[in-house]
């Protein structure tokens, strides 16, 4: 019988990051990030997944203060977030290359034009250190309003990378079915789904739970591989957070906040996952598994029926105006004739 899993359902090995940014410090945290690029590479991933918003923090202020008073630190984020084309994106994706790995990791990008503006940004890094695309989160979830604009979707796309079709979405987008669908749709069989620990969620939420359940879904339903690469709360952030509010400290330490993990495409846990703590998950994972499920329930395929549904997404790129400038006024040749 011949090798139907070469080339285009190849084996690789993948790694989940678990850690806090260095908060609010951006060269910090991307040297950080490149470290466990390293050392995840070292140990044989060819995917290297990182949390949402790593470099270099998530806006919990939003959620334990009133605007007014966390306006001062949606300044200090905005001083630490990074441009496309700066040399923080360009350290990131030198490490991908020299380490010859592809790296997808969560970002707060920076418009280039509007002042203040931010985007919850995942970066896809190709092995061979190519930027291949960023997606900036289609709608911020709850308090995230008051940080990051919203996408378009123009970066709702699967890119062709050596651990196979792979495509991503940030934190509560991976509950919104449609997104998950357009992924699926372009032939997506791994799914990087990264978020952020979240200990300010109402205390009958369990975070850990409801990012496990949401990757299980995906995977399931898909057929698919989803890498969850969750952030950490760290001491440091803690310690921020806390400064003349006790009150949070007990709040920031809550457990089960955080969850990575890898989940196949029959929706079982590969190996372990890490629950709070810092660390790396890896997992040995075969696109070839993604065949046989796909019997029971192919939703982009047999079992779905396109003459009753029909899903259409614009992936036209927004911009704040078009500018429609007159054309210079013609010359007159004869007028150019010297006298």
């Amino acid at each position: 019988m011949s090798d139907v899993s070469a080339p285009f359902l190849p084996k690789s090995r993948v790694a989940a990051v678990q850690a806090a940014p260095v908060f609010l410090d951006t060269a910090r945290t991307v040297d950080k990030a490149c470290a466990l690029i390293a050392e995840a590479a070292g140990n044989g991933a060819q995917l290297v997944a990182f949390p949402e918003v790593f470099v270099s923090a998530y806006p919990y202020w939003n959620w334990l203060m009133t605007p007014i008073e966390g306006a001062e630190w949606h300044e200090r984020l905005y001083r630490a977030s990074l441009l496309i084309d700066g040399p923080e994106v360009a350290a990131l994706c030198a490490a991908a290359r020299d380490h010859g790995c592809t790296v997808v990791i969560g970002i707060n990008e920076r418009d280039p034009v509007s002042v203040g503006t931010l985007y919850n940004t995942n970066l896809i890094i190709g092995a061979d250190g190519t930027l291949l695309g960023r997606h900036r989160k289609l709608v911020p979830t709850w308090a995230e309003k008051l940080t990051w604009a919203g996408g378009d979707g123009s970066s709702i796309r699967v890119y062709d990378t050596p651990v196979g079709p792979l495509g991503t979405l940030a934190c509560g987008e991976n509950t919104n079915t449609l997104a998950r669908f357009a992924l699926l749709s372009q032939g997506e069989l791994v799914h990087v789904a990264n978020y952020i620990a979240l200990p300010v969620a109402p205390a009958s939420y369990n975070m850990a739970e409801a990012i496990k359940i949401r990757a299980t879904a995906h995977s399931f339903e898909g057929k698919v591989f989803t890498i969850v690469a969750c952030s950490a709360v760290s001491p440091e952030i803690i310690d921020a957070m806390s400064e003349g509010r006790s009150q949070n400290r007990e709040l920031l330490s809550r457990s089960n906040s955080a969850f990575s993990g890898i989940i196949d495409p029959h929706g079982n846990l590969v190996g372990q996952a890490l629950i709070d703590d810092e660390g790396i998950v890896y997992a040995d994972i075969d696109l070839g598994d993604c065949i046989r499920p796909k019997l029971m329930h192919d939703i982009i395929g047999g079992y779905n029926r396109f003459d009753i549904f029909n899903l259409t997404v614009d992936r036209t790129p927004r911009t704040s105006a078009h500018f429609m400038d007159l054309p210079p006024p013609a010359v007159d040749p004869d007028e150019e004739k010297p006298s």
